[in-house]
């Protein structure tokens, strides 16, 4: 049976308030960090934890806004994102503050675990892995791809996933190439799933909410990206190390 439970931790003088998910079981279980999007730590995100603990994952849905608050209007939101979104180090901090909290439970194996970001949560999972955080896999949903500081991904140890949607407004063939680029540059062992037709969020059954025409929900692209997830997560999490 999956354990669901607020998780409280510091991080940038703030207290953040997390969703951890815990396996069935007393062992030692591989784990997902889980970082999410722009508005904050909304029902969607708090939602996830549970769903990868169904797998076997502890899971620890991270808060970077502080005190687990929702953002709910854009210009809250834009302000937010440009107070972090431009400072590598900031995001470098939340994310691994996040992953401290999660490596530190008593479950997790700290050799076996992954970062999971949707939207601009891939981009802290990213940063996370340029840091040169211990972690197997990075996944990003409708993601993010820009760094400010892209040559450090020569730090990166993980292998990388992004799932995105080839009809993203906001993140168009530029933003992918260049992507692309960094990761072959850096020697990342990376991989891109594109979904023909398919806006941002759409992973998200309340896309449409945000009122932004960018946004919209795929049933079909939201079946196949989570097959895809957990098809990356048994190669990386559970398969022997090469």
């Amino acid at each position: 049976m999956v354990t669901v439970n607020d998780l409280r931790y510091e991080a940038d003088g703030q207290t953040m308030v997390g969703r951890l998910a815990m396996p069935d079981g007393n062992g030692r279980a591989p784990a997902v960090l889980i970082a999410h999007g722009a508005p904050g730590l909304d029902d969607y995100v708090r939602s996830r934890p549970e769903m990868f603990a169904r797998l076997g994952y502890v899971s620890l849905a991270i808060d970077y806004h502080g005190g687990g608050r929702v953002l709910t209007g854009p210009g809250e939101q834009a302000e937010r994102m440009e107070v972090i979104g431009s400072n590598p180090e900031l995001l470098r901090t939340l994310g691994a503050a996040g992953l401290a909290a999660l490596v530190g439970h008593e479950r997790v194996d700290p050799t076996r675990v992954a970062a999971v970001g949707y939207c601009f949560g891939a981009v802290v999972a990213m940063e996370l892995a340029r840091s040169g955080a211990d972690l197997r896999a990075v996944i990003g949903l409708h993601p993010g791809l820009t760094s400010p500081r892209p040559s450090d991904s020569q730090r990166i140890t993980a292998r990388v996933l992004m799932c995105v949607g080839a009809d993203d407004p906001i993140v168009g063939p530029k933003e992918r190439l260049a992507f692309e680029s960094e990761m072959r540059e850096a020697g990342v062992r990376w991989e891109m799933i594109l979904y023909g037709g398919v806006k941002h969020r759409f992973t998200d059954p309340n896309a449409a909410a945000a009122g932004n025409p960018a946004l919209a929900y795929n049933e079909v692209a939201a079946r196949r990206s989570w097959r895809a997830v957990v098809d990356f997560l048994d190669e990386t999490l559970n398969a022997p190390t090469p």
